[in-house]
């Protein structure tokens, strides 16, 4: 019989993963319903929610976290730096678990992609500087638009990704929301007091993202390569971003750890399908669920670490308040 403490107990630990527990349930939707969710995924549903997630994270950036990113730009730059030198390296280690062919050029992308858009929002779960998150998100769009043709074409010896398609995207899906929504902070500071129902938008656009993505992941005996494949790269980037991280404010090593190891699935699947077909974006809807599914856990531990959850947010039913 399961007592009122553990009621309790039970009722903390899905409050504190209540993101992740939203981001598995989405990703069984996106597998059910894929023949509908695939349809909005072909119409730009992915580009759109992804243009929420951008702008509600950017307009809970306030006026004082631009001092922090004043004082922790080294760190950015050797992030940036770093993932641009490691991750496709790491990518191209990661694809060989798979066999030779369209899977294996896919998991070739994901090194070569910048950091995830959700990787901000996943750092505000987490309670670190998003200002952070999206100084790396912006340079790492950069380096990717410059160096993803070059070094494609060194590692598959015969792709060739033109940048320009890329780059009006990114500018359409990211610069302009996340330029919208500082901008609208820095000249209504006063918007500080709709930072929970912005948060709330951004996890409902993470969740409707999940669902999308997971709709375009087809599942069958190749894909148990991928999945191995996918967990190594994840792995390996997780400990590049921590390593980065270390010695340094929790603040700053959450958004380090998140935007290292959150790739933008999007972007990887765009590359590889540019490079080397569209079959090749097929395993990036898998790595879009791991990915996000990561990065909502990350979170939630580090949510649950510093004491985000008060012990008054459920109550003696072991229910939600």
């Amino acid at each position: 019989m399961i007592t009122r403490r553990s009621r309790r107990s039970i009722a903390r630990l899905a409050m504190s993963y209540r993101e992740l527990l939203l981001v598995l349930l989405a990703a069984v939707v996106g597998l059910i319903a894929h023949r509908p969710l695939r349809w909005l995924g072909a119409h730009h549903g992915i580009d759109a929610l992804l243009m929420v997630l951008v702008f509600s994270s950017a307009i809970t950036v306030s006026t004082d976290a631009f001092e922090h990113l004043r004082a922790s730009w080294r760190r950015v730059v050797v992030a940036l730096l770093a993932c641009a030198a490691v991750l496709p390296a790491l990518s191209w280690l990661a694809s060989r678990v798979v066999a030779a062919g369209s899977l294996r050029n896919g998991v070739l992308a994901i090194g070569l992609a910048p950091c995830e858009i959700a990787s901000v929002a996943a750092t505000g779960m987490a309670g670190g500087e998003t200002i952070i998150a999206a100084a790396v998100l912006v340079g790492s769009t950069a380096l990717s638009v410059a160096l993803a043709g070059p070094v494609l074409a060194v590692e598959a010896g015969h792709a060739g990704v033109r940048p320009g398609g890329v780059l009006v995207s990114l500018l359409i899906v990211v610069a302009l929301p996340l330029a919208a929504g500082v901008g609208l902070r820095a000249r209504w500071p006063t918007l500080e007091r709709h930072d929970d129902t912005a948060g709330n938008v951004g996890v409902a656009a993470l969740i409707g993202l999940v669902a999308l993505v997971a709709a375009q992941a087809q599942l069958g005996r190749a894909y148990v390569g991928v999945l191995f494949a996918v967990l190594i790269f994840l792995a390996g980037s997780a400990a590049l971003g921590a390593l980065l991280g270390r010695r340094t404010a929790r603040g700053v090593a959450i958004p380090l750890l998140l935007t290292t190891s959150m790739r933008d699935f999007a972007i990887a699947a765009g590359l590889a399908s540019v490079a080397f077909g569209p079959r090749s974006a097929a395993p990036l809807g898998l790595y879009g669920v791991v990915v996000l599914a990561w990065g909502t856990g990350v979170g939630g531990t580090f949510r649950r670490a510093g004491g985000h959850l008060n012990a008054m947010d459920v109550n003696d039913d072991g229910g939600c308040r």
